[in-house]
Parts: C-alpha cells; sequence; structure tokens
C-alpha cells in the first residue's frame, strides 16, 4: 500500500544489519520475543479487531474536562541548574545528568497516531514545541510505536541530536529518516553504553512488542537505566510486570527515581502494560526512592478514565509507603535532593 510506504513509517533492518541480530538470544523465527512468553493480547484477539474497537467502543471519561495544567519549560535557565529532570508528558521526558541532556521518547506534536485526526493529545498537555528543545547529547527511543516515536517530532530535532540509542532493528527508521549510521546506537537487552565520562546508559529488557504498520516485533522494543557517579533514573518504556524489575533491583541496588508504564491499560493488554498496582509493585522491586507515573496525561489510548492512574497510583503507593511523584507536564524537578511534596493537580480537573 502506498500509505504504509510513505517514509513516517520508518523501515525495516537491511541486510547489513542482520548479523548483529540474529546473534541476539532474543531473536528467531525472524522476529524478537520477550523474555517470558506470552501473547500481546491476553484474549487472542487481531490487530484488526481491537483496531475496530478502539475506534468504535463507547469510551467514558477518558479525556479531561477542561484543558490539563502545564508549564512550558526554561530549558536555557536548566544548563546551570544541575541534575534535572522534566516530564513532557505520557511517556516523554527531558533529563540533564551528569552534565548531558538527554531526550526520552519525545511526542511533542498534537496526535499519537499516522493520521492527525486518531489519538489526539489532551487540550493543555502540549507546553511547548520542538524549537524550545536544546540540542541533546542523547535521544533515547524505547520502541517504535507511534505514542514514542514521532516522526515529525524526530525530524524537527534531527540536527539537534547527537547520538540516538535505541534497541536492536530500530536504526532503519533512523537512517532512512537521514540519520547517519555513526550516530545510532542499537543495542540488545543488558548492554551498557557510555556517554562521556559521566552518564552510563543501560539497556534493559522490557515486555511488549514493536511495529510502526503491518508487521511486528523486526526491533527490539527496551527500557533504560541510567547512571551517573552519583545518580540512578530507571525508564520502563511500555512494559508489562514481569521478573525483569527484581532482576535490575538486585543488579543495581535501587535507582533514584523510576518513570514507569502505569497508563493506558487494560484486560487484554495485562502483558504488555503495567496497572497502577503493577507500577508500584515494579517500583518496589527496583527498589526505587520514588515512582513517577509514566503513559498516562496526555492521550487516551485505553478506555479507563483519563485520571484513574493517578487516582490507583496513589492509593497503591501509599499503601507500599513508596513516594509518588507527580509534577504537572513541563515542571522542572531537581534530582539534587529529596523531590517535593507536588500537589494532586488532577483532582482539581473535576471540580465544578
Amino acid at each position: 500500500m502506498a500509505f504504509l510506504g510513505q517514509e513516517k513509517f520508518g523501515a525495516l533492518p537491511e541486510a547489513e544489519d542482520m548479523l548483529r541480530i540474529t546473534a541476539s538470544p532474543h531473536f528467531r523465527d525472524g522476529i524478537f520475543h520477550n523474555l517470558v512468553p506470552r501473547p500481546v493480547l491476553s484474549d487472542g484477539s487481531t490487530l484488526a479487531g481491537t483496531l475496530f474497537r478502539f475506534l468504535t467502543e463507547k469510551r467514558v471519561n477518558t479525556e479531561p474536562p477542561r484543558p490539563v495544567p502545564s508549564l512550558r519549560p526554561d530549558f536555557s535557565a536548566l544548563r546551570s541548574a544541575g541534575d534535572t529532570l522534566v516530564w513532557l508528558g505520557h511517556s516523554s521526558f527531558f533529563l540533564q545528568l551528569g552534565g548531558r541532556r538527554v531526550l526520552i521518547d519525545p511526542v511533542l506534536g498534537d496526535h499519537a497516531s499516522p493520521v492527525s485526526f486518531n489519538v489526539p493529545a489532551f487540550p493543555g498537555s502540549t507546553p511547548c514545541s520542538v524549537d524550545d528543545i536544546p540540542p541533546v547529547d542523547c535521544l533515547l527511543i524505547s520502541h517504535d510505536h507511534w505514542d514514542h516515536l514521532e516522526y515529525p517530532t524526530v525530524m524537527a530535532l534531527r540536527e539537534r541530536i547527537g547520538l540516538v540509542v535505541c534497541g536492536l532493528g530500530m536504526g532503519a527508521h533512523f537512517r532512512r529518516w537521514g540519520f547517519d549510521r555513526a550516530r545510532i546506537r542499537e543495542a540488545d537487552w543488558g548492554e551498557t553504553l557510555n556517554i562521556g565520562d559521566t552518564l552510563r546508559i543501560h539497556v534493559t529488557t522490557a515486555s511488549h512488542y514493536s511495529g510502526r504498520g503491518i508487521t511486528r516485533n523486526k526491533a527490539l522494543w527496551t527500557g533504560f537505566l541510567l547512571e551517573t557517579p552519583g545518580r540512578r533514573v530507571f525508564f520502563s518504556g511500555d512494559s508489562g510486570y514481569g521478573p525483569h524489575f527484581a532482576d535490575l533491583g538486585r543488579r543495581f541496588s535501587g535507582v533514584d527515581i523510576a518513570l514507569l508504564d502505569s497508563g493506558q491499560y487494560n484486560e487484554r493488554w495485562k502483558y504488555i502494560h503495567m496497572t497502577p498496582e503493577q507500577a508500584v509493585r515494579a517500583a518496589t522491586d527496583l527498589g526505587a526512592a520514588c515512582l513517577l507515573p509514566a503513559h498516562t496525561g496526555r492521550f487516551a489510548l485505553a478506555y479507563h478514565p483519563w485520571d484513574e492512574p493517578f487516582r490507583r497510583a496513589v492509593l497503591a503507593a501509599e499503601k507500599a509507603s513508596l513516594r509518588l511523584v507527580t509534577p504537572v507536564i513541563g515542571q522542572a524537578l531537581s534530582l539534587a535532593g529529596p523531590l517535593p511534596a507536588l500537589p494532586r493537580w488532577w483532582e482539581d480537573m473535576n471540580k465544578a
């Protein structure tokens, strides 16, 4: 189809990539596999059936009643601010760690879909544009779904990106989009990349799948643990709950803050996304000092009420005595000391 052949859909790995891809223990029968074998859809649904339900099933309260609160970050002022975290909504983050600037899964446009009329961003949830983003040392991409790898954002930022770090097989997308092979670092689960002398990026296991069109699992999905001499920040990417969180907790003896998939869940997706309760459990497995709920707050990809992930995360975190961090989109958080108590901004959204 001509539609699926558009540049924004990316590309499949080339022959010269396959030697390394086929050497991965997670690649067999022509595709990548999760560490724990389990179906993408727990009820055996097809992709077409799931898409039909998504387009036709009635939803209740999946979008906020008024624009969500947000702040426009002043990235120029952050240069001298030390280690800093900025949530840009959904699973997009800007990080300053060890003197390096890192951008994670940036989706800064007004929709998370190959077509502009589908999956619109919530009003108020786009406080900054690609023009606001400064040059970054690293772009981290956890997987190639549209709500994590947005073609217009990546293309607008292309000349401001030092290195792209992603899973095996995903580099083909970036090469089609004009990125030099030398600027792309593709990695398997368990590999570590050094960014200068101060930042190490550990590419970690996730339980999910990949694909921008009808072809699935030709590229590897990942999480990332970012480590400096004084700090560890973990980003799960999209992932169902699994033993890989406890494995990481044992390997690294805890993290300072965990940015975890905790929205856009339902029973059919239970192996590829976490509920808020599972995210709290994963944070506990990681030995995390605090949890920031991600994959929520900007798009409605599932059928639950838009604020339910936050409400459920609060209850689960209180029960587990885990610190929950809930900034508004665009709010800069200094990681140099204890994070402050933050208002439950979503509670005001439903007030008359």
